[in-house]
C-alpha cells in the first residue's frame, strides 16, 4: 500500500469581491464571501457600485490572488476586460479574475478567450467555485 502524499501546505488565499457599475443586488456576492471565508480564504468584500479603478486598486492594495465580480447589470463585456487591463498595468498579470452573474453562453467564451477565468451563472452551488479556486490555488499561490 501506498502511503498518503501530504497535502501541500500553503497560506490562505486572499480574495477580493467586487461588485462593479450600478448593479444594486449584492445577496449573491454576500453569499459567496460567506461562502469562501468558511472554506478558509481570506476574503475582502468592496461593497456595492464600485469602479474598475477601484477594484484594481484595491486588488493591488490587498495583495489579493484572486479577484472575483458578481455582474448582473449586463456590463460584463466592459467590466471584465477592464478590470483585467487595470490588474496588467499594474503588474498584477498573476491575480486570477473570475466572477459570475447572468452572463450569456458566448460572452462567457469570449472573456475566457480574453484571459478571464471561468465565470459562475445563478445557482451555481458555492463548493463548486471555492473547489475552481482551490485547484487554480495549488499551481499560482505561494506556500
Amino acid at each position: 500500500m501506498r502511503p498518503a502524499v501530504a497535502a501541500r501546505k500553503q497560506r490562505p488565499i486572499r480574495v477580493l469581491v467586487a461588485k462593479p457599475g450600478l448593479d444594486g443586488h449584492d445577496r449573491g456576492a454576500k453569499v459567496v464571501a460567506a461562502a469562501l471565508r468558511d472554506a478558509g480564504m481570506e476574503v475582502i468584500y468592496t461593497g456595492l457600485h464600485q469602479t474598475p479603478e477601484m477594484i484594481a486598486q484595491a486588488a493591488v492594495q490587498e495583495d489579493v490572488d484572486v479577484v472575483g465580480l458578481s455582474i448582473l447589470s449586463g456590463a460584463h463585456m466592459t467590466l471584465f476586460p477592464r478590470v483585467k487591463t487595470l490588474l496588467e498595468r499594474a503588474g498584477r498579470t498573476d491575480v486570477l479574475l473570475t466572477g459570475g452573474g447572468i452572463i450569456p453562453p458566448e460572452d462567457v467564451t469570449e472573456l475566457e478567450r480574453q484571459g478571464v477565468g471561468k465565470l459562475f451563472g445563478p445557482g451555481t452551488p458555492t463548493a463548486e467555485l471555492i473547489q475552481y479556486i482551490q485547484e487554480w490555488a495549488v499551481e499560482h499561490v505561494p506556500a
